[in-house]
């Protein structure tokens, strides 16, 4: 089919798609050192492998199908158990300031599908969603691809983007976005950071919400790195790990602060239990129905299966199971973080430090490149240097999210997953370094 036979947006979408595409194209010949020795290593997908034995075997020994696993259960929005489940263990383990209960959770297939529908909610076409610099890449495709929805760039340059003096550049980009016709709906947080692997402080939270409140805008935090804070477990004193603690924004008091109404939060299995396939996410507004009620009315296209949903609550119920899990996780994603760092350092391989938090490592691949190749630079000013260093990593099969994806204020920078196996971080890693070689 050509692109004339389709609508706009699919037009747009189908002249999109190769670079979505290439993710999947990685995935479906990955590398092993035995069956498939040519294939790609992959440092590019937020995936926590380190305790998939441990899920294997605790979910092997589950009862997972009975016949109401056949049916529509309780409706495509989360069922009953499953949503109590997720209340129970946010009530525990983000502190909520105020419980949960499961009236204020609509449950989905992914966090995708919630930052899909809350923007379908929340925003009209053409309306803005402030994202501070670098982000997620796919946040940009959740937000706003089939919603109309923009988003509002916040950079930083040299300010840290962690910090209160940061909440002004916020403000900024939210006024020229308003002065040249786009209205401003809402500011989304990564909280802890995806790529840069931080958590913001509360006193940084709390005057975004109070920038939120001046302007009558959402706050939207995506909290799907909550329990994978492990910097506490960092041994090596020369990585400057940041010791900022994860605290979620359910945990603050909002009273003069913000309106109540105006709060949400996100999480979902994918990252902290190192589960992306199963396909489970939820969107917690205490103070919204509305918002609620306008979100489960697209759940019979983001229905979670039955399967996932019975899987999470015996997960979730089993309290010994969960804290045990959480614990070995983050003890294993912080070994994990050294063992990458000194890769990197073996390499002289320039990294960013600080992170605490989530699986990445933010490299700058870029100027090690042309510090081995000075007569790439013209080429890079032509091309990029971020095109032509991931040009380069591609033909060594290796594949990582590029700062240009990520929205980088500088170029030359990637992330890199290291919460692999550590044959995959280490091979990927050597791998990293020939092609800048």
């Amino acid at each position: 089919m050509v692109a004339s036979n389709l609508s706009h947006r699919g037009a747009l979408a189908s002249d999109s798609s190769a670079s979505e595409n290439q993710v999947w194209d990685v995935c479906a010949s990955l590398w092993d050192p035995t069956a498939n020795p040519d294939g790609y290593v992959s440092l590019g997908v937020a995936e926590n492998a380190l305790m998939h034995k441990e899920l294997a075997n605790f979910f092997n020994s589950q009862q997972l199908v009975d016949q109401k696993s056949f049916t529509y259960g309780d409706g495509p929005s989360g069922s009953k158990p499953a949503r109590n489940a997720i209340a129970k263990f946010m009530n525990t383990y983000f502190k909520s300031l105020k419980s949960l209960d499961a009236n204020q959770i609509v449950v989905t297939n992914g966090l995708s599908s919630v930052l899909e529908h809350a923007s379908w909610a929340l925003t009209n076409p053409g309306d803005g969603i402030l994202l501070g610099r670098p982000y997620y890449r796919s946040f940009i495709s959740d937000l706003t691809l089939r919603t109309g929805a923009r988003i509002v760039p916040v950079a930083f340059q040299s300010t840290d983007p962690f910090s209160r003096e940061a909440v002004g550049l916020y403000e900024k980009a939210l006024l020229l976005s308003q002065n040249s016709g786009v209205k401003v709906k809402a500011l989304l947080l990564c909280h802890p950071h995806n790529p840069l692997g931080r958590c913001y402080p509360e006193e940084t939270i709390v005057e975004l919400m109070e920038l939120c409140q001046k302007y009558q805008i959402h706050l939207i935090s995506d909290e799907i790195y909550a329990m994978s804070v492990w910097g506490q477990h960092v041994t090596d004193p020369s990585l400057d790990t940041d010791t900022v603690p994860f605290e979620s924004v359910l945990s603050i008091d909002t009273d003069d602060i913000i309106d109540p109404s105006l709060v949400h939060v996100l999480w979902g299995l994918s990252k902290d239990f190192g589960a992306n396939g199963l396909r489970l996410g939820a969107l917690i507004s205490q103070s919204n129905p509305n918002f609620l009620a306008a979100v489960r009315t697209c759940g019979i296209y983001s229905s979670p299966s039955s399967l996932a949903e019975t899987a999470t609550v015996r997960m979730l119920t089993d309290n010994a199971f969960v804290e045990t899990y959480i614990k070995d996780s983050q003890k294993l994603l912080a070994e994990s973080y050294m063992f990458a760092v000194n890769l990197l350092r073996k390499y002289d391989i320039e990294f960013k430090p600080g992170a605490s938090a989530a699986f990445f490592l933010w490299a700058n691949l870029g100027r090690t490149y042309l510090e081995k190749h000075p007569e790439a630079k013209e080429k890079a000013k032509r091309q990029g240097i971020t095109e032509v260093v991931f040009q380069e990593l591609m033909g060594r099969k290796v594949f990582v999210v590029s700062g240009d994806a990520a929205g980088a204020e500088e170029p030359g920078w990637y992330r890199l997953v290291f919460s692999e196996p550590r044959d995959i971080v280490e091979e990927g890693i050597k791998r990293i370094a020939e092609a800048l070689t």
